[in-house]
């Protein structure tokens, strides 16, 4: 009888593959590396419930992971599990940090100061569908040998935590804890931004002026109130050219708010560098 081998765990089995590759798909991950101490990863990483559950401590903020759960984890953060179902099993996206300098990623940084407190997003059954879809789309990518396999890997991760910002924002039922300007702003925005995108708006509802909520928004966020309102509209574009390609541009520029197909067109390069056409033969 054949002996069964130890199960080891992926970050560590392929710990050499993630500096060498920069973006690496795990899978058949049963928890943690260390069940009995805290777990630090030095590396961004993203987890994919697929089954079972497990309760942890975020640093001293009680989390959990299940199927239907993805989990979006900064480097330098303590984890710890609490308890775990036998049967749990997850996907792991790793990002080595010198990864994160790649300007296609600079929304890992937009996203910090959502996630990082709060790190789990629940997400619905079609919802998990589709970023499932991304990430096996990652995994094929990683399977093959072509040259420029990482710049593509790499906008394949932006298009991933684009459509988990976009399901996040549909779940803006999220309360921020401390009450900062940046948080109404957030709630504001994903609310008004198709008929309004200029920042007097905005400002107006926080009753500060232009200035001084340009200033707070930047103090809070590190980027300014105008930067996140095109960023907002751009995300929102991004993710229904791809998910709802029973529509035409047309279609699409009327749903986020412009007059017309040429004003949307003529926004979308402009931010992007590309045609909304263009963005979605990409994919």
């Amino acid at each position: 009888m054949k002996k069964k081998q130890p199960y080891i765990h992926p970050l560590y089995l392929y710990g050499q593959r993630i500096k060498e590759e920069g973006i690496v798909v795990l899978d058949d991950v049963r928890g943690l590396p260390t069940s009995k101490e805290p777990f630090v990863s030095p590396d961004y990483v993203i987890c994919v419930g697929q089954r079972g559950h497990t309760d942890l401590m975020y640093d001293d903020y009680v989390d959990y992971s299940e199927k239907y759960t993805v989990g979006v984890i900064f480097p330098n953060h303590s984890l710890r599990e609490i308890s775990k179902t036998k049967d749990y099993l997850a996907s792991l996206i790793v990002v080595d940090g010198e990864v994160l300098n790649d300007p296609l990623l600079q929304i890992i940084k937009q996203m910090r100061y959502r996630y990082e407190p709060h790190p789990c997003v629940k997400l619905d059954k079609h919802e998990y569908k589709m970023i499932m879809h991304v990430v096996k789309g990652m995994q094929e990518t990683s399977r093959i040998n072509i040259p420029d396999k990482r710049k593509l890997m790499v906008r394949q991760l932006e298009f991933l935590l684009r459509l988990l910002n976009y399901y996040r924002n549909q779940k803006l039922n999220e309360t921020g804890t401390d009450n900062r300007v940046s948080d109404q702003f957030r709630n504001d925005l994903a609310q008004h931004y198709r008929e309004h995108r200029d920042v007097g708006f905005y400002a107006g509802k926080t009753c500060l002026s232009s200035k001084h909520f340009s200033a707070v928004i930047k103090q809070e966020t590190g980027q300014t109130a105008s930067y996140w309102i095109h960023n907002h509209v751009v995300s929102e574009a991004k993710m229904l050219l791809h998910v709802r390609r029973d529509l035409n541009v047309q279609a699409i520029a009327d749903m986020l708010g412009f007059d017309e197909q040429a004003t949307f067109c003529r926004y979308f390069r402009r931010e992007t560098g590309m045609s909304p056409t263009e963005f979605r033969d990409g994919f």
